[in-house]
């Protein structure tokens, strides 16, 4: 029998869980690339009124626990950076999930939901 502290949410839970938060909160979210359902890396897009504000990443944390890192082009690089960044990580790693989210705060949203 599995151990209780071992359990953990699937990407796929996380990535629900996050798409109904934000949309509670009268925030826009959308899955931009779908990745592996089970243990897929996580980035989050975080934008407001159609401004990017950043790119963060799931990452595991030396507390066993996960916090959001962040990564990428700066958004003031332009949409054409991070789409030339996210097709490099996803060649790397194609189990990879891209989330956006519109809504004021997103990566609280985010690190409140995933993290």
């Amino acid at each position: 029998m599995a151990d209780e502290s071992s359990a953990r949410l699937t990407s796929a839970m996380l990535v629900g869980a996050l798409r109904r938060r934000v949309a509670a909160g009268g925030g826009f979210a959308t899955i931009l690339v779908k990745g592996d359902d089970i243990s897929g890396v996580i980035l989050v897009q975080t934008m407001e009124k159609g401004q990017e504000t950043g790119l963060f990443e799931r990452v595991s944390n030396f507390s066993g626990g996960h916090a959001l890192m962040r990564c990428g082009p700066d958004p003031q690089e332009g949409a054409q950076a991070m789409v030339h960044y996210v097709e490099r990580r996803r060649r790397s790693d194609p189990d990879l999930w891209v989330i956006e989210l519109d809504i004021p705060e997103a990566e609280r949203f985010a690190a409140e939901t995933i993290c």
